[in-house]
């Protein structure tokens, strides 16, 4: 079992920048891939990017490339999201999640937080 809680959503003005985080506790945090997915109201979950168990490894969705940046810090059991050059388009509930496969997939993911609400106004 892991258990992952999310914080750093907030306000914040089109343009500007938030750094997410996802802090675990439980079983092992670096034998776990993690990712970060969003919901905005009335879409389905959305996946936003992955990394691998080193860290080495990370994948994004096209929406966000090149805007934000997944990383992790297994000594620290946390994972985090750094987001810059915001979009009123990335309002949503932001979900850190586990799982054993580098994938955007939800359903593959195992275990969740309970979200964090990232809205940006234009």
């Amino acid at each position: 079992q892991v258990q992952l809680v999310e914080s750093g959503g907030g306000l914040v003005q089109a343009g500007g920048s938030l750094r997410l985080s996802c802090a675990a506790a439980g079983r092992s945090f670096s034998s776990y891939v993690m990712g970060w997915f969003r919901q905005a109201p009335g879409k389905e979950r959305e996946f936003v990017a992955t990394i691998n168990r080193s860290g080495l490894s990370t994948y994004y969705a096209d929406s966000v490339k090149g805007r934000f940046t997944i990383s992790r810090d297994n000594a620290k059991n946390t994972v985090y999201l750094q987001m810059n050059s915001l979009k009123s388009e990335d309002t949503a509930v932001y979900y850190c999640a586990a799982g054993r496969y580098e994938t955007g997939y939800h359903d593959e993911y195992d275990y969740w937080g309970q979200g964090t609400q990232v809205t940006v106004s234009s």
